[in-house]
């Protein structure tokens, strides 16, 4: 099982939900992709899509502006 680290701090949207999405789909299942950015609106838009490909959201955290949100393929 692998962990993905997608940085996105300072980037706005599509950005990081492209690369989320990107980094997804080349995870296979089981593996662990963890975005990390600043953005505030892509830390809604993440989860949903999140959602919305039947994936699992395993946890959303914040510290300061930043926002870490963790996804199991």
């Amino acid at each position: 099982m692998a962990e993905i680290k997608v940085d996105c701090k300072g980037e706005t949207c599509p950005v990081p939900l492209v690369e989320t999405r990107k980094a997804l789909r080349k995870a296979e299942p089981g593996d662990i992709v963890e975005v990390i950015g600043t953005h505030p609106s892509s830390k809604k838009e993440i989860p949903m899509a999140v959602k919305a490909l039947g994936l699992e959201l395993l946890e959303l955290t914040e510290e300061g502006d930043i926002w870490r949100i963790r996804i199991r393929k």
